[in-house]
Protein backbone atom coordinates (compact mmCIF):
# COMPACT_ATOMS: atom_id res chain seq x y z
CA UNK A 1 0.00 0.00 0.00
CA UNK A 2 1.18 3.61 -0.92
CA UNK A 3 2.53 5.92 1.90
CA UNK A 4 -0.43 8.04 1.16
CA UNK A 5 -2.54 5.79 2.18
CA UNK A 6 -1.96 7.01 5.94
CA UNK A 7 -3.25 9.94 5.50
CA UNK A 8 -6.58 9.18 3.90
CA UNK A 9 -7.58 7.71 7.25
CA UNK A 10 -6.94 10.97 9.54
CA UNK A 11 -8.00 9.40 12.79
CA UNK A 12 -5.46 7.00 12.39
CA UNK A 13 -2.87 9.54 11.63
CA UNK A 14 -4.00 11.07 15.36
CA UNK A 15 -4.36 8.24 16.83
CA UNK A 16 -0.69 6.99 15.57
CA UNK A 17 0.42 10.63 16.96
CA UNK A 18 -0.64 10.03 20.40
CA UNK A 19 0.95 6.98 20.87
CA UNK A 20 4.05 8.27 19.84
CA UNK A 21 3.54 10.96 22.46
CA UNK A 22 3.41 8.90 25.00
CA UNK A 23 6.25 6.68 23.84
CA UNK A 24 8.68 9.39 23.32
CA UNK A 25 8.02 10.61 26.27
CA UNK A 26 9.21 7.35 27.83
CA UNK A 27 12.53 9.49 28.32
CA UNK A 28 11.54 10.23 31.56
CA UNK A 29 11.20 6.85 33.05
CA UNK A 30 14.05 6.72 35.24
CA UNK A 31 16.13 3.29 35.70
CA UNK A 32 16.43 2.07 39.53
CA UNK A 33 16.63 5.81 40.41
CA UNK A 34 16.18 7.25 43.55
CA UNK A 35 13.18 9.87 43.81
CA UNK A 36 15.68 12.10 45.43
CA UNK A 37 18.13 11.91 41.79
CA UNK A 38 17.17 15.06 39.43
CA UNK A 39 15.50 14.81 36.15
CA UNK A 40 17.36 15.77 32.93
CA UNK A 41 18.03 19.09 32.29
CA UNK A 42 16.95 18.43 28.67
CA UNK A 43 16.34 15.74 26.15
CA UNK A 44 16.39 16.54 22.73
CA UNK A 45 15.77 13.85 20.00
CA UNK A 46 14.66 13.28 15.86
CA UNK A 47 13.16 10.62 14.75
CA UNK A 48 11.92 9.08 11.41
CA UNK A 49 9.20 7.91 10.72
CA UNK A 50 8.18 4.68 8.09
CA UNK A 51 5.00 3.62 6.65
CA UNK A 52 4.82 0.31 4.95
CA UNK A 53 8.59 1.09 4.20
CA UNK A 54 8.38 3.95 2.82
CA UNK A 55 10.43 7.47 4.54
CA UNK A 56 7.22 9.55 5.56
CA UNK A 57 8.27 12.00 7.95
CA UNK A 58 10.41 12.97 11.15
CA UNK A 59 9.22 13.12 14.66
CA UNK A 60 11.02 15.95 17.18
CA UNK A 61 10.83 15.55 21.07
CA UNK A 62 12.48 18.31 23.65
CA UNK A 63 12.06 18.00 26.90
CA UNK A 64 13.03 20.75 29.69
CA UNK A 65 13.13 20.61 33.31
CA UNK A 66 14.33 23.44 35.45
CA UNK A 67 13.36 23.77 39.27
CA UNK A 68 10.27 22.94 39.82
CA UNK A 69 9.01 23.27 36.26
CA UNK A 70 8.65 21.15 33.15
CA UNK A 71 7.72 21.66 29.63
CA UNK A 72 7.86 19.35 26.53
CA UNK A 73 7.22 19.51 23.34
CA UNK A 74 6.54 16.75 20.26
CA UNK A 75 6.46 18.08 16.66
CA UNK A 76 5.45 15.13 13.86
CA UNK A 77 5.94 16.07 9.90
CA UNK A 78 4.73 13.90 7.03
CA UNK A 79 4.75 14.37 3.56
CA UNK A 80 3.75 11.91 0.81
CA UNK A 81 4.13 12.17 -3.01
CA UNK A 82 6.94 14.88 -3.13
CA UNK A 83 5.03 17.04 -0.49
CA UNK A 84 1.52 17.16 -2.55
CA UNK A 85 0.35 15.89 0.57
CA UNK A 86 1.44 17.36 4.32
CA UNK A 87 0.48 16.87 7.81
CA UNK A 88 2.12 18.78 11.11
CA UNK A 89 1.37 18.28 14.35
CA UNK A 90 2.74 19.74 17.51
CA UNK A 91 2.14 18.89 21.01
CA UNK A 92 3.46 21.20 24.06
CA UNK A 93 2.97 20.66 27.82
CA UNK A 94 3.52 22.27 30.40
CA UNK A 95 3.12 21.93 34.85
CA UNK A 96 5.30 21.94 37.65
CA UNK A 97 6.98 18.81 39.91
CA UNK A 98 5.27 18.38 43.24
CA UNK A 99 6.72 15.20 45.20
CA UNK A 100 8.90 14.27 42.15
CA UNK A 101 6.31 13.93 39.95
CA UNK A 102 4.23 15.58 37.14
CA UNK A 103 1.68 17.84 37.63
CA UNK A 104 0.25 18.97 34.23
CA UNK A 105 -0.83 22.73 34.06
CA UNK A 106 -1.86 23.30 30.05
CA UNK A 107 -1.71 20.87 27.24
CA UNK A 108 -2.40 21.87 23.40
CA UNK A 109 -2.10 19.81 20.15
CA UNK A 110 -2.09 22.12 17.35
CA UNK A 111 -2.58 20.16 13.73
CA UNK A 112 -2.83 21.15 10.17
CA UNK A 113 -2.71 19.38 6.74
CA UNK A 114 -5.13 17.39 4.35
CA UNK A 115 -7.88 19.93 4.16
CA UNK A 116 -8.11 20.36 8.02
CA UNK A 117 -6.49 22.51 10.91
CA UNK A 118 -7.40 23.06 13.97
CA UNK A 119 -6.21 22.34 17.71
CA UNK A 120 -7.62 20.84 21.32
CA UNK A 121 -6.70 22.63 24.42
CA UNK A 122 -6.45 20.91 27.87
CA UNK A 123 -6.16 22.79 31.64
CA UNK A 124 -5.68 20.59 34.67
CA UNK A 125 -5.82 20.52 38.15
CA UNK A 126 -3.82 17.81 39.69
CA UNK A 127 -4.06 14.16 37.36
CA UNK A 128 -8.21 16.18 36.73
CA UNK A 129 -8.76 17.27 33.05
CA UNK A 130 -10.53 20.77 34.57
CA UNK A 131 -11.41 22.26 31.18
CA UNK A 132 -11.34 20.96 26.90
CA UNK A 133 -11.91 23.51 24.32
CA UNK A 134 -11.72 22.56 20.67
CA UNK A 135 -10.77 24.62 17.31
CA UNK A 136 -13.13 24.60 15.31
CA UNK A 137 -15.57 22.86 17.55
CA UNK A 138 -16.60 19.41 17.50
CA UNK A 139 -19.45 18.66 15.50
CA UNK A 140 -22.14 16.25 17.14
CA UNK A 141 -21.13 13.00 17.26
CA UNK A 142 -24.00 9.91 17.59
CA UNK A 143 -21.26 7.74 17.31
CA UNK A 144 -19.24 7.82 19.48
CA UNK A 145 -18.01 6.45 22.88
CA UNK A 146 -19.66 9.42 25.20
CA UNK A 147 -16.66 10.96 27.09
CA UNK A 148 -18.56 11.40 30.79
CA UNK A 149 -16.80 13.07 34.20
CA UNK A 150 -15.50 10.08 35.67
CA UNK A 151 -12.93 9.27 32.75
CA UNK A 152 -11.61 12.65 33.21
CA UNK A 153 -10.08 11.99 36.26
CA UNK A 154 -6.87 10.52 37.37
CA UNK A 155 -5.48 11.02 33.95
CA UNK A 156 -2.72 12.79 32.09
CA UNK A 157 -2.08 14.26 28.71
CA UNK A 158 -0.09 11.83 26.49
CA UNK A 159 3.46 13.76 26.90
CA UNK A 160 3.14 13.85 30.69
CA UNK A 161 1.70 10.08 31.38
CA UNK A 162 4.52 8.14 31.62
CA UNK A 163 6.49 10.89 33.34
CA UNK A 164 3.78 10.65 36.18
CA UNK A 165 4.33 6.73 36.16
CA UNK A 166 8.26 7.02 36.30
CA UNK A 167 8.78 8.43 40.10
CA UNK A 168 5.93 5.35 41.60
CA UNK A 169 8.08 2.43 39.80
CA UNK A 170 11.39 3.88 40.48
CA UNK A 171 12.46 0.15 42.41
CA UNK A 172 11.92 -1.56 39.04
CA UNK A 173 14.38 -2.33 36.21
CA UNK A 174 11.95 -3.56 34.19
CA UNK A 175 9.72 -0.69 32.55
CA UNK A 176 7.44 -2.75 30.98
CA UNK A 177 5.17 -3.72 33.81
CA UNK A 178 3.23 -0.39 33.61
CA UNK A 179 -0.30 1.04 32.58
CA UNK A 180 -0.56 4.60 31.44
CA UNK A 181 -4.38 6.41 31.89
CA UNK A 182 -4.31 9.00 29.50
CA UNK A 183 -7.11 11.19 27.45
CA UNK A 184 -5.88 13.48 24.27
CA UNK A 185 -8.52 15.48 24.52
CA UNK A 186 -11.29 13.43 22.91
CA UNK A 187 -10.22 9.84 23.28
CA UNK A 188 -9.39 8.26 27.05
CA UNK A 189 -7.79 5.13 26.75
CA UNK A 190 -5.61 3.06 28.61
CA UNK A 191 -1.81 1.73 27.43
CA UNK A 192 -0.69 -1.22 29.13
CA UNK A 193 2.98 -2.47 29.09
CA UNK A 194 4.24 -6.01 29.25
CA UNK A 195 7.74 -7.45 28.86
CA UNK A 196 7.98 -9.13 25.01
CA UNK A 197 11.62 -9.60 24.49
CA UNK A 198 15.67 -8.11 24.24
CA UNK A 199 17.31 -7.00 21.16
CA UNK A 200 20.49 -5.41 20.12
CA UNK A 201 21.15 -2.34 18.15
CA UNK A 202 24.12 -1.11 16.63
CA UNK A 203 25.36 2.64 16.94
CA UNK A 204 26.74 5.29 14.35
CA UNK A 205 29.18 6.76 16.75
CA UNK A 206 29.78 4.45 20.05
CA UNK A 207 28.22 5.92 23.11
CA UNK A 208 29.16 3.83 25.65
CA UNK A 209 25.77 2.91 26.84
CA UNK A 210 24.68 -0.54 26.64
CA UNK A 211 23.57 -1.67 23.00
CA UNK A 212 20.68 -3.28 23.70
CA UNK A 213 16.97 -2.72 23.65
CA UNK A 214 13.98 -3.88 26.60
CA UNK A 215 11.17 -4.62 23.86
CA UNK A 216 8.06 -3.66 25.74
CA UNK A 217 4.44 -4.99 23.77
CA UNK A 218 1.33 -2.12 24.02
CA UNK A 219 -1.71 -2.90 24.38
CA UNK A 220 -4.20 0.48 23.32
CA UNK A 221 -7.61 -0.23 25.24
CA UNK A 222 -10.24 2.27 24.42
CA UNK A 223 -12.20 3.79 27.22
CA UNK A 224 -14.15 6.31 26.20
CA UNK A 225 -14.36 9.11 22.88
CA UNK A 226 -13.93 6.58 20.03
CA UNK A 227 -16.21 5.42 17.41
CA UNK A 228 -17.00 1.55 17.36
CA UNK A 229 -15.63 0.71 13.61
CA UNK A 230 -12.85 -1.48 12.29
CA UNK A 231 -10.05 0.72 13.21
CA UNK A 232 -10.85 1.08 16.71
CA UNK A 233 -11.06 -2.63 16.77
CA UNK A 234 -8.27 -3.34 14.86
CA UNK A 235 -5.99 -1.22 17.73
CA UNK A 236 -7.67 -2.37 20.53
CA UNK A 237 -7.16 -6.09 18.99
CA UNK A 238 -3.87 -6.22 17.80
CA UNK A 239 -1.04 -7.49 19.23
CA UNK A 240 1.95 -5.65 16.88
CA UNK A 241 2.51 -2.56 18.91
CA UNK A 242 5.98 -2.57 20.62
CA UNK A 243 8.21 -0.16 21.98
CA UNK A 244 11.21 -0.72 22.09
CA UNK A 245 13.20 0.71 25.08
CA UNK A 246 17.50 1.43 25.82
CA UNK A 247 18.41 1.76 28.80
CA UNK A 248 21.03 5.03 29.24
CA UNK A 249 22.35 4.40 33.01
CA UNK A 250 24.51 7.52 32.62
CA UNK A 251 21.39 9.38 32.63
CA UNK A 252 19.16 7.06 34.94
CA UNK A 253 16.83 6.77 31.55
CA UNK A 254 15.27 4.37 28.97
CA UNK A 255 15.20 6.15 26.00
CA UNK A 256 12.71 4.80 23.17
CA UNK A 257 14.92 3.52 20.66
CA UNK A 258 11.76 2.09 18.16
CA UNK A 259 8.32 2.42 18.04
CA UNK A 260 5.98 0.17 15.83
CA UNK A 261 2.28 0.98 15.61
CA UNK A 262 0.29 -1.66 12.73
CA UNK A 263 -2.85 0.35 11.47
CA UNK A 264 -5.50 -1.20 9.33
CA UNK A 265 -4.34 0.74 6.40
CA UNK A 266 -0.06 -0.68 7.04
CA UNK A 267 2.50 -0.11 9.65
CA UNK A 268 4.01 2.67 10.93
CA UNK A 269 7.38 2.96 12.50
CA UNK A 270 9.12 5.80 14.21
CA UNK A 271 13.28 4.68 14.48
CA UNK A 272 15.70 6.81 16.83
CA UNK A 273 18.01 8.84 14.18
CA UNK A 274 20.08 10.69 17.04
CA UNK A 275 19.47 11.65 20.84
CA UNK A 276 21.04 14.60 23.15
CA UNK A 277 20.47 14.05 27.07
CA UNK A 278 22.00 17.04 28.71
CA UNK A 279 22.51 15.86 32.71
CA UNK A 280 23.18 17.58 35.60
CA UNK A 281 25.70 15.26 37.00
CA UNK A 282 26.96 13.38 33.91
CA UNK A 283 27.19 16.31 31.37
CA UNK A 284 25.91 15.52 27.44
CA UNK A 285 25.56 12.04 26.24
CA UNK A 286 24.91 11.66 22.30
CA UNK A 287 23.35 8.78 21.07
CA UNK A 288 23.54 8.60 16.96
CA UNK A 289 22.14 5.60 15.02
Amino acid sequence: MAPMSVFKRGRIVRVAHQLAAVALSAFLITSQVAASEPWPHEVQALYKVRFNGFEVGTFEFNSTVQAQTYTLTGNAQLSALLGALTWKGETRTAGTLAANAPRPAGYTFDFNGIGKSGSIKMGFTGENVANVSHTPPLPPQTDVVPVRDVHLKGVLDPLSAVMALARTTANRSDPCQRKLSIFDGKQRFDLVLTFLREDRIVEARPSGQPDMTLVCRVQFVPIAGHKLNEETEHMATTSGIEIALRPVPSANLFVPHQITIPTIAGSATLTSHWVQITTQRNGQIALVY
